[in-house]
């Protein structure tokens, strides 16, 4: 595979949301999961945090990863049906724009997997120079989300952080 990055050296997040494990209650299976494939990938993980189901905790938390400066923010954990999945919600009132192609290129992909995947709720968007993405709480489809989108996610990162890329480039696998 090629290298995502190009040679660019990321800074990334990955933020659990998930009242139990915040409160202790069981471990986070997603959080570990997701810092290693980005460490993989070439990303420097330089924040990992597990917050409660609360829409005030998780857009102060993306809030500070943005004004950190970290490139790449990923949640896990709240994009479901329950009353207390907010993670969108948090995620739309901190973001000044919206990339709503990421979930739905997620979506599409866990289609083939689970006929559920219509069920999620993620959302994608930007604030500044920090691209934040929602993923799934569970460790399994929070990985195969992830990777459905972590090559274009690199070339946006490009694009977002002021370097050059030729969109119209094909040095991408089909």
């Amino acid at each position: 595979m090629a290298d995502d990055l190009a040679g660019e050296k990321y800074t990334a997040a990955v933020i659990t949301v998930s009242d139990r494990a915040s409160a202790g209650e069981r471990e986070d299976g997603s959080g570990p999961v997701l810092a290693a494939l980005l460490e993989a990938r070439g990303y420097e993980v330089v924040y990992t945090r597990v917050v409660p189901d609360e829409q005030d905790v998780i857009a102060r938390v993306l809030t500070d990863c943005a004004a950190s400066d970290v490139a790449l923010v990923l949640t896990t954990g709240g994009t479901g049906f329950s009353p207390r999945d907010v993670t969108p919600e948090a995620t739309a009132s901190v973001c000044e724009r919206m990339a709503p192609g990421i979930p739905e290129a997620m979506r599409a992909a866990s289609m083939a997997i689970t006929p559920r995947a219509c069920l999620s709720r993620e959302a994608a968007g930007i604030r500044g120079c920090t691209l934040i993405v929602n993923l799934p709480g569970s460790p399994k489809a929070a990985r195969e989300n992830i990777e459905a989108v972590i090559e274009p996610i690199a070339h946006g990162l490009r694009i977002l952080r002021g370097g050059t890329a030729d969109c119209a480039a094909d040095d991408h696998p089909r």
